[in-house]
């Protein structure tokens, strides 16, 4: 039986900083994973990397990357010595039939995006590098910019392996609206959401789709036991950090690597010796999980390189807001000054003291016209480069 503390991954940030008054932790929030401690640990770290979209013309994003970076990441893994694995691989040292070598790298690439056949197939099929397409059944064939069939069957052919992400790629406010009808509901959705899927892709493509990519990393404990259940062998997060083999199968952790922040490979791509499943650089901490419904600056999970950033939220879109009712906490400094600008909708704070904790964590309520709370606050985490930001002791 997989073994999950009963902590939320939300109240392990606020345990960061204990001046802060802690919050009621949102009940979908991620668990944290508990390793297995009756595996013995053989020393192998796996970095699983994450990627999604690619070109070498379009401007860089958290989830674009250049073409021409994605190669060179690539090629650095051989220069690196770092042995990239197959999902069959990774499953069989999982599970404690077969020994791989200390450093490996499992590539994953997420939501079916054309480029990925256009872009980075021929990279990866040129230096032999095996791979996992997770992809969401409403995306297949979905025109434009996604991958098509006998793209996908071209690559299948070539040795990719299909893992599931899905049928819609629900995002986490749409997991909390179907959570909030209730149990049952709640149970159905998840099943059509992750079996269906499952099922579309082994019967379109003649497979095995037994793995899952939970979409946005975003999970509840809920979908545990249905990933047993459906048969998958692993589920894939977006918390960063290196897996080893007592890790429990259901919530593995994974680096996404952002085009526009190349730290996030370098974490991916260094080992140490002893390393734990998220002994990366301080930075790594919050993770890349976007969980918040209105865009936020840091995004969350950013890992920023200045220690007095503005922190700010679009709000915009907020229907029936009353702004005097906005209120904003960071870490380490509890209720802020953040003004609302009514034009445009930014509520933001200019942080005017350095932030000294390696992840600031910041939250955003307000009522509506009528006095009543939201269901859902602003609720983030980003991460402080001390590299990049580094602050002389008596500063």
């Amino acid at each position: 039986m997989i073994r999950i503390a009963t902590l939320f991954a939300a109240f392990a940030f606020a345990c960061l900083h204990a001046q802060e008054p802690q919050e009621e932790v949102p009940k979908a929030a991620p668990l944290i994973p508990v390793e297995d401690p009756d595996i013995p640990d053989d020393g192998v770290r796996v970095s699983v990397l994450g990627y999604h979209d690619f070109s070498e013309t379009q401007p860089e994003t958290a989830m674009r990357i250049r073409t021409s970076k994605f190669r060179k990441q690539m090629e650095t893994l051989s220069q690196l010595g770092i042995t990239v694995i197959s999902m069959d691989d990774f499953a069989a040292w999982k599970r404690g039939e077969k020994e791989i070598p200390e450093r490996c790298v499992l590539l994953t690439l997420d939501d079916g995006w054309k480029s990925v056949y256009t872009d980075a197939f021929p990279v990866l099929r040129e230096l032999g590098y095996p791979f996992t397409l997770y992809l969401y059944k409403n995306y297949v064939d979905g025109g434009g910019r996604a991958l098509t069939t006998p793209m996908i069957q071209e690559m299948v052919k070539a040795g990719a392996t299909l893992g599931s992400h899905s049928v819609s790629h629900p995002y986490p406010l749409t997991v909390k609206k179907y959570r909030k009808k209730g149990p049952d509901a709640y149970d159905e959705w998840l099943r059509k959401e992750m079996g269906e899927s499952k099922r579309f892709l082994e019967a379109k493509f003649k497979v095995k789709a037994d793995t899952y990519s939970y979409p946005g990393g975003f999970f509840t404990e809920e979908m545990i036991p249905l990933t047993e259940e459906f048969g998958y062998r692993f589920g894939f997060t977006v918390q960063p950090g290196k897996v080893k083999r007592s890790l429990p199968d259901e919530i593995l952790p994974r680096y996404m690597i952002l085009g526009n922040y190349d730290k996030i490979y370098e974490f991916a791509t260094t080992f140490r010796n002893g390393d734990s499943p998220d002994a990366t650089p301080e930075g790594a901490i919050a993770g890349m999980i976007q969980t918040t419904p209105y865009p936020v600056s840091p995004e969350p999970g950013a890992i920023v390189n200045s220690r007095l950033p503005e922190i700010s939220a679009d709000l915009s879109t907020v229907p029936d807001l009353d702004p005097e009712t906005l209120v904003m906490k960071v870490a380490g400094f509890g209720e802020v000054p953040a003004n609302y600008a009514s034009g445009s909708g930014k509520f933001s704070w200019q942080v005017n003291r350095r932030l000294r904790h390696k992840t600031c964590q910041v939250l955003v309520t307000w009522k509506d016209s009528a006095g009543k709370d939201i269901d859902n606050p602003l609720r983030w985490s980003f991460s402080i480069d001390r590299a990049a930001a580094y602050l002389p002791d008596g500063e």
